[in-house]
């Protein structure tokens, strides 16, 4: 079971940071992936990392993201998080946290076994 929290409203050019709380599973065999929605949109790649003992944990950002936000995971606290800076009225979504049993963190939808209820950010302008 995933548990997807931390989003909210911020003011643009502010932070939030989401966190994945999963149960039930082996976390530090997984990899682990956020997604995001907005209205009227298909659903899109945010970020992945990999498990943990993998050659690299290199995360992978989605194009639109990269270099404002970072990926996360904490093994001991079966944890995944995703840091959000310089948040832009076009990053509001529904924000999915999934765990790819696989342990790749790959940015397709197939690679997902398991995925979160979503969490709300809204970004005003």
């Amino acid at each position: 079971q995933l548990q997807a929290s931390g989003g909210g409203l911020v003011q643009a050019g502010g932070s939030l940071r989401l966190s994945c709380a999963v149960s039930g599973g082996t976390f530090n065999s997984y990899g682990m992936g956020w997604f995001r929605q907005a209205p009227g949109k298909e659903r899109e790649f945010v970020s992945g990392i990999r498990r943990s003992g993998s050659d690299t944990l290199r995360p992978i950002y989605g194009d639109s993201v990269e270099g404002r936000f970072t990926i996360s995971r904490d093994d001991a606290k079966n944890t995944a998080y995703l840091q959000m800076n310089d948040l832009e009225p076009e990053d509001t979504a529904v924000y999915f946290c999934a765990a790819d049993p696989r342990g790749y963190g790959r940015p397709w939808f197939s690679s997902y076994a398991f995925w979160g209820q979503g969490t709300l950010v809204t970004v005003s302008s």
